[in-house]
């Protein structure tokens, strides 16, 4: 039922992640469109008390931040395939969290004009933009994929993240390898399919402003 699977999003945030890995799941679901003008209202802040989205409801359980409800989808939908067998799952984690917590921390800085010193470096999870960039195309140019000899949600949210700090922001330079990548993962039906509903969620939204 897709009542038991709510998506609270909006299309013009981080919630197009999500979208894709709802559909490569297959299930049903409910979305919820927040707008960001009501985001802060008490009912919303219930769901998710940072009032930000995207964010799940499944069975009546709350999951926020993206890379939490990614996880959490490829293990509550495990015919999906999303996820490797437990035991070949080292890759796959240390991806999970290096996108969470380097990949997300260096770009946050490096938009906001934090500079780390070189001898802030030891403190700092990240230790410099540069070398987390490099690091990420260490992993695209490995192997075809980054948590084994198929696609799972690390690459969902690589290639998500690589698309998005790259291709609209800027944030991360093109290089070749995050390119190639980008470009064949994303040739995948449930990003297409996920693109086209929050692509036709943002043009509705515009016809409906005045003029």
């Amino acid at each position: 039922m897709s009542e038991d699977l709510v998506f609270y999003t909006n299309p013009m945030s981080r919630g197009r992640v999500v979208r894709w890995m709802l559909e490569e799941i297959g299930q049903p679901y409910r979305t919820e469109l927040m707008d960001f003008a009501k985001i802060k209202a008490a009912d919303y802040l219930a769901v998710n008390p940072m009032g930000k989205v995207p964010a799940i409801a499944h069975n009546g359980k709350v999951v926020t931040e993206v890379c939490a409800i990614c996880t959490y989808l490829a293990d509550a939908f495990p015919a999906a395939g999303l996820a490797p067998a437990l035991e070949d799952r080292a890759a796959y984690y240390r991806w999970l969290f290096y996108i969470a917590g380097p990949l997300e921390a260096a770009v946050t800085d490096k938009v906001l004009g934090v500079q780390i010193s070189d001898e802030q470096k030891r403190m700092v999870g990240y230790s410099c933009f540069d070398q987390m960039v490099d690091v990420l195309e260490g992993g695209v140019m490995a192997a075809g994929y980054v948590a084994g000899d198929r696609f799972t949600t690390a690459d969902l949210l690589l290639a998500a993240y690589l698309g998005f700090y790259m291709v609209q922001f800027g944030v991360i330079e093109k290089r070749a390898a995050f390119e190639a990548y980008v470009a064949r993962m994303t040739e995948r039906p449930a990003y297409k399919r996920a693109a086209e509903i929050d692509d036709g969620l943002i043009a509705r939204a515009q016809q409906q402003q005045p003029a």
